[in-house]
């Protein structure tokens, strides 16, 4: 590798990385200015006196506390049952035999080709006539229906155990239950941690879900961001809805900080052969 491609390669990189960065500095800029340098033209890449109490007036304007804690919930209980669902049924689809399991695989995998909007209606038309509008359980019954891609993604992973564990369980004693609990599920840790940031980045990120099975009481910080931060004239306060969009990625940027190791090792089991 020559000293003029090493050159070429680290300069295209830095730009690429400069491109990739650079709408999360406009956010960190637009959430320090004042409502005169949002509306000023041509626009300041950098506040002349960063006006760090819009974070306090971000989280004061709106019940962000509260939201933040009812978004946390939906997050939780999504994540957790998501990612047991999917995993148990991963584990069926890669280590049950029963007749018409590859096709039944196939419709799996095909329903990953069908937009959520457009099954929107008529799931809230079901959560309508049992009652559960205003409630949570229709994260409970999403989470518990798991999701296409992660079923997918734990097939693959418990696809490449090898069959002599499951066997040497079998003889001791262990039913498929045991067998599922104690030795496949401790050994999927890089895909239980890519289907956590997932299933939590979705969650937390929905806006369509808690906006239609929602009062304004229970609603999540997406719901509440988007409605609250206008003045008097009805107007939206953008350096407001810039800092409040700082504070909420943040859980989301914690947790893959956290577990991206396991994060990345989980997508590459994707590509592994059942």
């Amino acid at each position: 590798m020559t000293r003029t491609y090493r050159w070429a390669l680290s300069i295209t990189a830095l730009a690429v990385v400069l491109v990739l960065i650079s709408p999360i500095f406009w956010l960190v800029s637009s959430s320090l200015k004042s409502p005169a340098e949002m509306a000023s033209f041509p626009p300041t890449w950098w506040p002349s006196a960063p006006r760090f109490e819009n974070y306090t007036e971000a989280v004061n304007s709106v019940n962000f506390l509260g939201a933040a804690r009812n978004s946390l919930t939906i997050a939780f209980i999504s994540t957790t049952l998501t990612t047991l669902s999917s995993a148990w049924v991963g584990f069926g689809f890669a280590r049950l035999t029963a007749p018409g399991k590859k096709q039944l695989f196939v419709v799996l995998l095909a329903t990953m080709m069908l937009p959520g909007i457009v099954t929107l209606v008529p799931t809230y038309l079901i959560f309508a006539k049992l009652h559960l509008v205003n409630t949570y359980w229709p994260w409970v019954a999403w989470g518990l229906g798991g999701s296409a891609f992660l079923i997918f993604l734990f097939r693959q992973f418990f696809a490449g155990i090898p069959r002599e564990m499951e066997e040497a369980a079998i003889v001791d004693g262990c039913g498929y239950v045991g067998i599922f609990w104690r030795i496949f599920l401790p050994q999927s840790w890089p895909v239980i941690a890519a289907s956590v940031i997932l299933s939590f980045t979705h969650a937390w990120g929905d806006f369509v879900g808690p906006a239609m099975f929602l009062n304004q009481d229970s609603t999540t910080l997406a719901v509440a961001m988007a409605t609250g931060y206008v003045n008097d004239k009805g107007l939206p306060m953008n350096n407001l809805v810039a800092a409040g969009a700082v504070l909420y990625v943040l859980p989301v940027l914690v947790l893959f900080m956290v577990m991206q190791r396991r994060f990345v090792s989980g997508f590459a089991t994707s590509g592994i052969k059942g």
